[in-house]
């Protein structure tokens, strides 16, 4: 992932409370700056050199009260002002913004293309370097009256941006750093079992017995150390996380900032990569001259080698148990490789059993060249990249029973009092090796305040939270396989009493909360009328009827329950890879490991006493 002709002069990260917590400046793209004016003829570049941290802090915070909010609504209302990024009336000045420098001696400068990105409390800033004629163009939306966001204008600031590739790269910059700053830097999941499996009938014993090799996840060596820069740490930490935000490894982003983008210049911003390169450093081995090093792979590995295939899927299902509304299931998964091969090999992967499976594939990795599907079979080459990747995506129905099955029935029998009954059937005609490794059965009462319940299931344990009650049929540990349960748990819940509410007391709340996350709690909550968001929830509001929640199940608040759980050693679409026919050129002795995961997505039983929101399908002609 390059950065697509982009070099960055400067980087800031501010905190809500107008400080600096980091920021990087790069003399040799600043210097380039400065030559492309000195190239126009005019010195306005060495007028407008980067300014001090404070300034930014200060620039930054004065743009706020301008716009309203911190990232602005970027439409012109009746009190934007000339000069301001609302009055070019693009939306994408919520996210382009520019900065007013007001120094000392009176002689200010504007700071543009800054891409901002909010990440975790903190706001990224990330300034590319442009070309003066494209500055000059902005500077003079600043002060057209006639500007807009018309597809007919030519000089409008769209127009502007899409000649400029360094606004992508920098949008990249921006999104892998806050990426680091929050931690959320893992690599796709991988699963790789923990031991051989030996096959046959050893397999189905320990299988029956809910004994089996069960697979983990394999992530990038750098996994351990980015999850511990967004775990508190110390009192200082603690002291933050009262402020909203989490401190971030500073080391980390700095030698991250080293490796991806030396001189300022983006030239790999995949996290895995950086640290890998930096970790084992290049391969010694030169490349034979016939081959051609792939973008996707900078750099070689060097190892023992092996190649891991994961399929895991995500099963959506809507379970009504009635006869005039059909059952909804669906599939959606990827298979994720991690090849760990020295050199440049090509490997090959048939895929076979599309058209039995009915899967729809939608996505191939942009290394992967795939054949024209030919009936049932599909194949694939790829010259694999370093660490984890998402091979492919594909969409598919479940072509078993569904995992978890039956009703769910819930009655209000009184104003502060359900009966509830469910019979569920669990992993019904799955045989070994399939295990499903935890099941839990959620009822979420949100608008209630749950106050005590009674009842015992037939299996599991039961707990209690504020608004909702947790069913633990199959719990960590104890995997249920080769066999299939039946579980039955009926009782009643009890409410504290409810005060009736006001919908427009909910949308004020809304209201009040969209304006605290935009403008970070530092400005006070009044009318606004150049916050576009506070304007129209204000004239929404105005005609809404008063309703009140008397009706215990009003909303459907209390007319489902949503199961959870995780199936391993196989998958519910039907697709699976043999492990035998994957191939490898130049061949090499590099074993192929195969694993399956299935969990579930929104997994919903809906209370077949209760409404519940169905989709007409279309007749088959």
């Amino acid at each position: 992932m390059s950065g697509g002709g982009c070099s960055v002069r400067a980087i800031w990260i501010l905190t809500p409370h107008d400080t600096v917590a980091f920021s990087r400046r790069f003399a040799v793209v600043e210097k380039r700056w400065r030559v492309a004016w000195e190239a126009e003829g005019k010195g306005k570049g060495a007028e407008m050199p980067l300014p001090e941290d404070y300034e930014v802090v200060a620039a930054f915070a004065n743009r706020r009260r301008r716009e309203g909010t911190a990232r602005g609504s970027g439409i012109r209302t009746s009190v934007s002002s000339v000069g301001s990024d609302s009055w070019v009336d693009d939306p994408i000045a919520r996210h382009i913004i520019s900065l007013q420098i007001d120094k000392e001696e009176g002689c200010g400068f504007m700071l543009w293309p800054v891409v901002l990105q909010k990440r975790g409390g903190y706001y990224v800033l990330v300034l590319p370097l442009v070309d003066p004629q494209s500055f000059r163009a902005f500077e003079s939306l600043l002060k057209r009256h006639d500007c807009g966001s018309s597809a007919k204008e030519n000089g409008n600031l769209s127009s502007i941006l899409l000649n400029l590739p360094c606004i992508t790269g920098a949008f990249m910059v921006a999104n892998v750093i806050g990426d680091i700053i929050t931690g959320d830097v893992a690599e796709p999941e991988v699963i790789v079992s923990s031991g051989p499996s030996v096959g046959g009938l050893l397999d189905s014993l320990t299988g029956s017995i809910g004994i089996s090799a069960r697979p983990k996840p394999i992530t990038a060596p750098v996994a351990a150390q980015v999850a511990s820069v967004s775990s508190p740490v110390g009192a200082a930490q603690s002291d933050s996380l009262k402020g909203g935000i989490r401190p971030f490894d500073k080391d980390l982003l700095r030698n991250f900032i080293i490796g991806a983008m030396p001189f300022g210049t983006p030239q790999d911003l995949n996290y895995g990569n950086v640290t890998s390169v930096r970790t084992t450093g290049f391969s010694a081995d030169p490349l034979p001259t016939d081959q051609k090093q792939p973008a996707w792979k900078p750099y070689l590995y060097k190892g023992r080698q092996r190649t891991l295939f994961s399929s895991l899927e995500t099963i959506n299902a809507a379970l009504y148990d009635r006869d005039d509304v059909p059952d909804f299931l669906s599939v959606s998964g990827q298979v994720t490789c991690r090849a760990e091969l020295e050199g440049l090999p090509d490997v090959s992967l048939p895929l076979t059993g599309l058209k039995a499976a009915r899967v729809e594939v939608s996505s191939f990795h942009h290394c992967v060249q795939a054949s024209e599907p030919s009936g049932d079979k599909q194949s694939l080459i790829f010259q694999p990249p370093i660490g984890n990747f998402v091979l492919m995506h594909y969409q598919a129905p479940c072509n078993n029973d569904p995992p978890v099955k039956g009703f769910y029935q819930l009655s209000m029998v009184s104003e502060n009092e359900g009966a509830f009954l469910f019979k569920l059937r669990l992993m019904e005609a799955y045989k070994s090796p399939f295990l499903m490794e935890f099941c839990t059965v959620t009822m979420p009462f949100p608008r209630r305040r749950v106050a005590s319940y009674d009842g015992n299931p037939s299996v599991g344990m039961v707990s209690m939270t504020e608004h909702s009650i947790e069913w633990r049929i199959v719990s960590s540990g104890r995997g249920l396989s080769g066999r299939s349960i039946e579980a039955t748990f009926s009782g009643t819940v009890r409410f504290h009493s409810k005060t009736t509410q006001r919908v427009n007391s909910l949308f004020q709340s809304v209201s009040t909360t969209a304006y605290t996350e935009d403008s970070d709690c530092e400005q006070d909550n009044t009318k606004n009328s150049s916050n576009l968001d506070d304007y129209l929830m204000e004239k929404m509001n105005k005609d809404l009827p008063a309703v009140d929640l008397e009706e215990p199940l009003s909303w459907h608040a209390y007319n489902y329950a949503k199961v959870s759980f995780k199936i391993v050693g196989g998958t519910l679409s039907g697709l699976i890879i043999d492990p035998r026919s994957v191939t490898i050129y130049p061949s090499v002795k590099a074993p192929v490991e195969y694993s399956m995961q299935a969990s579930s997505g929104d997994y919903i039983l809906w209370n077949t006493l209760g409404k519940c929101p169905t989709a007409a399908l279309p007749k088959e002609s």
